[in-house]
């Protein structure tokens, strides 16, 4: 294999990826629900690419337990239940609240305008309802000061929790400024980071990831 060819093999696996993040993120968000059938065509005209690294994409999304294939016609989303969703947060919380309530009192002060940076993204992302990009953003802020706390096997089964989430209602926040207030969440996260308050940012952690239970069910929205 030349030099050339493993160029070409990074970018097409750099490509399958970006196309299932932003899928898996739309999947989360429930701008794609449970039940949707996409065809790897239709996506790979609206990605402007070819249909192989649409296709592989999808193969991995499927693997992920995302969508299940549906012969001659494309895949299909999953649905996840409340009950699995609620299991998910509990997992979520009981991982990540301790990891954080720890990392409080070690947090790099130095590294904060990044993270001030990536919650104003997060931010703007709500402001705008772009719901992919704000379940991508988040993604990246949790999962990147969970990998301050030094622990990557918690950081992989959290990512992988995060990967079972769906919230499907989540669209129906564009009309509420819940999208909003949870954004700025994070904000008081870093507030909190840098005081060094943890017993604070347990008791904040522990909201924010309710949140994903109210978004799924639609209870934020009828409030």
């Amino acid at each position: 294999m030349t030099v050339s060819d493993i160029h070409k093999v990074e970018q097409g696996v750099s490509l399958r990826g970006r196309i299932g993040e932003s899928l898996s993120a739309a999947i989360i968000s429930g701008e794609l629900a449970p039940g949707t059938l996409v065809s790897v065509p239709t996506l790979a005209a609206q990605f402007e690419v070819s249909a192989t690294p649409v296709r592989e994409a999808m193969l991995d999304l499927e693997q992920r337990g995302f969508v299940t294939s549906v012969k001659n016609k494309g895949f299909r989303v999953t649905e996840v239940s409340e009950n699995d969703l609620r299991e998910i947060v509990e997992l979520r919380q009981l991982l990540e609240v301790p990891a954080m309530r720890s990392l409080a009192s070690d947090f790099p002060v130095a590294t904060l305008p990044t993270w001030r940076t990536m919650a104003a993204e997060i931010t703007d992302y709500a402001d705008s309802s772009n719901l992919s990009g704000f379940i991508e953003r988040d993604r990246d802020f949790h999962l990147g000061l969970l990998e301050l706390y030094g622990n990557k096997r918690l950081v992989d089964a959290v990512r992988e929790l995060r990967q079972q989430t769906r919230m499907v209602n989540l669209v129906r926040m564009r009309e509420s400024n819940k999208l909003h207030d949870s954004a700025q969440e994070h904000h008081e996260m870093l507030d909190l980071l840098e005081k060094g308050d943890g017993e604070a940012l347990e008791k904040l952690i522990i909201v924010h990831l309710s949140h994903v239970v109210s978004w799924w069910s639609g209870a934020i929205a009828r409030q």
